[in-house]
C-alpha cells in the first residue's frame, strides 16, 4: 500500500466532502485485510523492541476525528501486540483549572514520549483550536497564533528526535449516526454514549471546515497529516497500522552494541560436579 496517497499535501485544495470515508484501498473484503494486518502487528512489535532498546528515537501518534470516528478502537487494535512498558496513551479531555492557568501546550508537552517510547494522543492540542473555533470563543487571529505555536512546538519535537504521525479518522455523517445508535441499543456500549455527541453533531459542517483549516495550517513536510477512511473499522485499523510501521521503518533503528569489550564470564560459571 502506498501510504502517500493518504498524505494531505495540497492543503489549499483539501475538501473533506470529496474524500470517500467508505474507501477500502486494494482490499475488497475484511478477510483479505486480516492476514495483512496480522503481519503488520508482528512487524510493529519487532520495530518497537528495537526502538525501546536503542533509546534514540521516539514516536508520537496523534489521532483526531469526529465523535465516533474510532479513535479509541484504533489505539486498541493497532497497538494491542506491542510491549506495554514502552507505550503510553493519553486522552485529552476538557482542560482542568490548573491546565487552564498555563498556556494551552503546557499539559501536552508533559505527555510527549521519552526516547525509546511510542505515545498515542487520543485527541490532542488540536482540540484547543478546533472546539473554540467552532463555538466562536477563539478569533481567527488568535487561531493563527495558536497554529504558529503548534508548528513551532512540533518542529522542536522533531529536531529533538520525536517522529510525529498525525492521523485524521474520516467518518461520514451517516456512519456516525449509525454508531451512535449502536451505543444506544447495545447495553455493553451505553457507557460510550454521551449526550454532547448529539449536540456537537449539529456543528458537523463547522467542524469539517475547522479541520480543513487545521490541515492547511499544520500539515507540513516534517509533520504531515494523513486522512484515514474510517467507515470500515477493519480498513481504518489496517491503514493506520501500515502508516505507523512504514514510518518506523524509515528510521535508523538498530539494536545497540556493547560499548565495552565482551566480558569473560567463564569465571562466573560454576563448574559441574
Amino acid at each position: 500500500m502506498n501510504i502517500n496517497r493518504y498524505m494531505i499535501k495540497d492543503t489549499k485544495e483539501i475538501r473533506l466532502s470529496k474524500l470517500d470515508a467508505n474507501e477500502t484501498g486494494d482490499f475488497k473484503t475484511k478477510k483479505e485485510a486480516e492476514a495483512a494486518t496480522a503481519k503488520l502487528k508482528k512487524r510493529l512489535a519487532e520495530l518497537q523492541d528495537i526502538l525501546f532498546a536503542q533509546k534514540k528515537h521516539s514516536l508520537l501518534v496523534i489521532l483526531q476525528g469526529m465523535d465516533s470516528s474510532g479513535k479509541d478502537g484504533t489505539v486498541k487494535h493497532i497497538f494491542s501486540g506491542i510491549n506495554p512498558q514502552g507505550f503510553i496513551v493519553t486522552s485529552f479531555k476538557k482542560p482542568s483549572l490548573e491546565e487552564e492557568a498555563h498556556d494551552f501546550l503546557w499539559r501536552v508537552h508533559q505527555k510527549t514520549p521519552p526516547k525509546g517510547y511510542i505515545s498515542a494522543f487520543n485527541r490532542s492540542h488540536y482540540e484547543d483550536v478546533l472546539v473554540p473555533r467552532v463555538h466562536g470563543s477563539l478569533s481567527k487571529e488568535d487561531a493563527k497564533h495558536r497554529f504558529r505555536y503548534i508548528r513551532q512546538f512540533e518542529e522542536m519535537l522533531v529536531e529533538e528526535g520525536t517522529t510525529i504521525i498525525k492521523l485524521f479518522l474520516h467518518i461520514s455523517k451517516e456512519k456516525q449516526l449509525e454508531k451512535i445508535q449502536e451505543r444506544l441499543e447495545d447495553p455493553k456500549k451505553h457507557w460510550k454514549f454521551d449526550a454532547s455527541d448529539l449536540q456537537e453533531r449539529e456543528y458537523w459542517d463547522n467542524y469539517q471546515e475547522a479541520y480543513e483549516e487545521v490541515f492547511k495550517e499544520s500539515s507540513t513536510e516534517q509533520t504531515p497529516w494523513f486522512w484515514i477512511p474510517a467507515n470500515h473499522r477493519w480498513y481504518r485499523n489496517y491503514l493506520a497500522l501500515d502508516i505507523v510501521v512504514k514510518t518506523l521503518e524509515k528510521l535508523d533503528l538498530r539494536y545497540p552494541k556493547l560499548n565495552t569489550p565482551t566480558p569473560d564470564i567463564s569465571e562466573l560459571i560454576s563448574p559441574r560436579h
